[in-house]
């Protein structure tokens, strides 16, 4: 089963204790998944989804606002208008007449219901992607005014939602994690919320680690590199003028590098007599590599500051 699916398993079993929350969630689910089926000269409401879980919290809803007790996704003329009236959505144009994409702001004052509304929009129209893969949520409307009434309400929760148009649909998005963790608190799904933070923990860990070690490989390849360019001015200078031909103090680095091709400045510092810090056995080295270079060996064109070590 999807982290999607799941946490519409987890919505469809959330029920607003009052009857203004239930209207406000049901009036999500008809604005996102209804439409106006004219028979008879008299529209119809249906309710489109293939959902099971949201279909039966369309029935749900239905028969705990209203008389309406059979479950059934088309409903009878006189229904149709009790249900709309109720709704405070009466259909727009006349031939035929069509269902409105947004709800009317006069149910949707109160918080509990913003909640509410969301909570149904994401049953009818929304999906979550596997937060092991990546972070995006996202609630596809039926119009601008939809998306962009959906859009205010994320944000009356704070939520920096975006609008994009995919296919024909407006689309309204959340990318950030911390972002879809809000929404989901908001609409009630908190067992995904506290799924969904476990596997956040994990990610930022298991990335926190790989950041240390590609930081720690990156260093030590540096020194390797270093202590190889190194050695290979020492040697060049032994082989073509003798170690002698240098001061005593770079004399005295050279031998011991030579002996300790792999051993950090620090190490080699201390093997020194008297022992000197990392940065002036790098500073002598450094002037070992010149000397190499003036005298047309060593590695012609190297940065001096490639040679410095992070150890």
């Amino acid at each position: 089963m999807s982290f999607s699916q799941q946490v519409k398993d987890e919505l469809a079993e959330h029920i607003g204790r009052s009857r203004h929350c239930q209207i406000a969630e049901l009036a999500a689910l008809v604005v996102c998944s209804g439409r106006l089926q004219q028979e008879k000269g008299k529209p119809r409401l249906c309710f489109d989804t293939e959902n099971p879980v949201t279909r039966k919290k369309y029935f749900t809803l239905l028969s705990k606002t209203t008389s309406i007790k059979e479950c059934k996704t088309e409903l009878e003329a006189k229904e149709t208008e009790y249900v709309l009236r109720m709704l405070k959505m009466p259909p727009e144009g006349d031939d035929p007449p069509r269902l409105r994409t947004a709800a009317d702001g006069l149910i949707l004052q109160q918080t509990c219901c913003k909640r509410a509304f969301l909570r149904g929009a994401f049953l009818a129209a929304g999906s979550i992607s596997d937060p092991t893969k990546g972070y995006h949520f996202e609630i596809v409307c039926k119009s601008s005014e939809q998306a962009e009434q959906m859009q205010q309400i994320m944000r009356a929760f704070e939520l920096d939602a975006k609008i994009v148009r995919r296919k024909g649909h407006e689309v309204v998005y959340l990318k950030e994690g911390a972002q879809i963790v809000d929404i989901l608190n908001v609409m009630g799904a908190h067992v995904a919320l506290m799924n969904l933070e476990n596997i956040r923990i994990l990610r930022e860990m298991r990335n926190s680690v790989n950041r240390k070690v590609n930081c720690e490989t990156a260093n030590i390849s540096r020194t390797v590199n270093a202590a190889v360019r190194q050695v290979e001015d020492i040697r060049w200078i032994r082989d073509q003028k003798g170690l002698e031909s240098l001061p005593k103090n770079l004399q005295e680095i050279a031998r011991v590098r030579l002996e300790n091709p792999d051993m950090p400045l620090k190490d080699l510092g201390a093997r020194l007599d008297p022992p000197i810090g990392k940065s002036g056995v790098n500073h002598r080295l450094r002037k070992i590599s010149e000397i190499a270079r003036e005298s047309g060996g060593g590695q012609i064109g190297r940065s001096l500051g490639n040679q410095e070590e992070s150890t």
